[in-house]
């Protein structure tokens, strides 16, 4: 990892951004009505809370925002967690549309804050302080009302929306899988492990643990490997007879042992030809492409045809997302 922290090193803003969208947060819509009852809106996911007593959060908007004058003289505001299905108000809200509140239902708070139907849950506060702080101004609000229901929150991280219904949903059904494997890197490099002549992934018959035999977790561990596994990266069944095969993606956080028969291999070195199947070929292959960008997707069919889950067509700096 790079050391950035030495005051007088000029900070990589690109590499700044990837690292911060390591971190996984929810997606929010802050909403509040102008003068007029006009409602106006954001997407947001700098979004946290402050204190429960007294009640306060906060949600930053950025300094270029065209709403910005908006929500710096409104006395109310609304924050709209967003729900896993709503992936599209959160692209409406991060847009420059013009008829926003036309594409969303949505309905007045206690306070006259527009409230968007569906969301996992909605805060309406009252304006307690703001404080300008670079290219953001950080609105503190004191919570006055607010409700939530039991729908799964909408999740971001490193460019993309994190469906985790999804996730539990993919576990379980490793439960039954004859391959959970994971797609692991480390500075650039692509774990593989040999296979005869050629690589596969690791993989093993479930996502288990280390005591647990045959787990890809017991496999990673006699490789000598500690790795992050986080998110699920693709679903397919295998035309090759292997029945559904689930891979997750994540870092290897230490390893391989020296005498273990995998390597780091670098992006532009990974033998795709190398690799025993069309299906392992094509995950790679996606793999190194989306990596360059930092966005990922979700690919759902089988090993020859399925598609691609492009979870976000908005960039994490977008000019629409504070």
């Amino acid at each position: 990892m790079t050391d950035q922290a030495s005051e007088g090193i000029e900070i990589d803003q690109m590499e700044l951004r990837k690292a911060l969208g390591a971190f996984v947060t929810g997606v929010t819509v802050v909403t509040t009505r102008e003068a007029d009852g006009t409602p106006r809106g954001f997407t947001a996911n700098s979004f946290t809370s402050v204190s429960l007593d007294p009640p306060l959060v906060l949600i930053c908007i950025g300094t270029s925002a065209l709403s910005l004058p908006v929500f710096q003289t409104c006395g109310h505001f609304a924050i709209n967690i967003l729900a896993e299905d709503q992936t599209e108000t959160s692209s409406v809200f991060a847009s420059k549309a013009p008829d926003k509140f036309e594409q969303a239902a949505w309905h007045p708070g206690p306070q006259g804050s527009p409230v968007i139907d569906g969301a996992a849950a909605w805060l309406e506060c009252a304006m307690h302080s703001q404080v300008e702080a670079g290219d953001h101004v950080i609105l503190i609000g004191r919570v006055i009302g607010f409700d939530h229901s039991p729908s799964n929150p909408l999740g971001f991280c490193r460019g993309s929306y994190v469906n985790f219904a999804l996730e539990r949903q993919a576990v379980a059904a490793a439960g039954q899988a004859a391959q959970v494997g994971a797609i692991l890197e480390a500075n650039g490099r692509l774990l593989l492990v040999e296979d005869g002549d050629g690589y596969v992934l690791p993989v093993g018959d479930r996502l288990g643990a280390g005591a647990d035999p045959g787990s890809l977790i017991a496999n990673l561990d006699r490789l000598g490997i500690r790795a992050d596994i986080s998110f699920l990266y693709a679903v397919f069944e295998s035309s090759e007879g292997r029945g559904l095969s689930v891979y997750y993606r994540g870092d290897v956080l230490g390893g391989p042992a020296p005498d273990a028969p995998a390597a780091l291999i670098p992006f532009d070195e990974v033998p795709i030809d190398r690799l025993p199947d069309n299906g392992l070929r094509q995950l790679v292959r996606r793999y190194i492409s989306e990596r360059v960008e930092n966005r990922f997707g979700i690919y759902v069919g089988d090993s020859e045809r399925g598609k691609v889950q492009t979870l976000s067509d908005e960039p994490l700096n977008s000019p629409g997302w504070s």
